[in-house]
């Protein structure tokens, strides 16, 4: 169910995805005042319990509902699909992003595909999720083969027509704009960051430090996989070819000590292992072509 579109001509569109943050929205809404003539402002309401939705329709915003809560990738895709503007600003609604930064976002992106309000000192950062951030942004800068600022910011801008071409592969959970990063990075994408300070949120966080940790982290190694296959089976088929060496030459030291004849022989667990390598490392190269194959479609 959708609230009347406003009659705005505006290449700029606002999203907000939000799930039960009737605490925040209000206040979200009343600092983009200043924006109200100048863009497209819409709420996705990610199958809300309260009146997260009516509150936002009373602000005057476009709103947009979704029946049952799909996560905050979801959400953000709903708002994308929906936005009239060519460039589209997201930001949270649980009163974390002061919209004063927006204007910086803008200011930077004639020369970009996405711009990344990348949090700084001050900003606030509950202190479960600070090892589990800083472990994944250590996985992303390695895969991606550059430093990364801030992996998963909420606020950012972006071209929509840029973004859009990858919507089949982000997903509906909070993860999107980690997934959103390393697909425009690993395709060469400009991407530049602005600094920007966060606020102590409204209300309780619904993301599982443990559980959505280590769902990002597998969903780094295989959006990776995706773009660069070879970065992931290459170090795997070395390692397991090193230990078959490894192996083969602590047997052989064995037996040399020992007087077994022969000496120099191959274990069979060494050759299992080279022969584990040979196989990971042609499987690197298939995935490869085929994910070449892919993005050219």
């Amino acid at each position: 169910m959708q609230s009347p579109i406003p009659n705005l001509q505006s290449p700029i569109s606002i999203i907000i995805p939000a799930y039960n943050v009737e605490g925040s929205i209000g206040r979200v809404l009343e600092g983009l005042h200043v924006w109200r003539d100048r863009a497209e402002i819409i709420v996705i309401d990610d199958g809300s319990t309260d009146r997260t939705a009516e509150i936002a329709e009373r602000a005057g915003v476009r709103v947009i509902r979704h029946r049952v809560n799909k996560g905050y990738g979801a959400a953000l895709k709903t708002g994308i699909r929906a936005a009239r503007g060519e460039i589209i600003v997201m930001m949270d609604s649980d009163g974390e992003h002061d919209a004063a930064y927006i204007q910086a976002l803008l200011d930077a992106m004639p020369d970009n595909a996405m711009v990344v309000g990348a949090r700084g000192k001050g900003s606030h950062a509950p202190l479960l999720r600070r090892p589990g951030k800083w472990i994944l942004g250590k996985v992303a800068n390695f895969l991606a083969e550059t430093n990364i600022p801030d992996l998963n910011s909420g606020l950012r801008a972006f071209r929509k027509d840029i973004v859009q071409s990858f919507l089949h592969i982000l997903p509906n959970g909070f993860s999107f704009t980690t997934t959103l990063t390393l697909a425009l990075f690993k395709e060469g994408y400009n991407i530049a960051y602005v600094p920007i300070t966060t606020t102590p949120r409204v209300g309780k966080s619904t993301v599982d430090p443990i559980r959505d940790g280590m769902n990002t982290l597998m969903l780094i190694i295989r959006i990776i996989a995706l773009f660069d296959p070879l970065k992931v089976f290459l170090p795997m088929s070395i390692v397991l070819f090193l230990i078959g060496v490894a192996y083969w030459i602590a047997s052989g030291v064995y037996r040399y000590a020992s007087n077994i004849v022969p000496a120099f022989h191959i274990p069979t667990g060494a050759m299992l292992m080279m022969l584990s390598a040979v196989i990971v490392f042609m499987f690197g190269i298939l995935a490869d072509q085929v994910s070449a194959v892919r993005r050219e479609r």
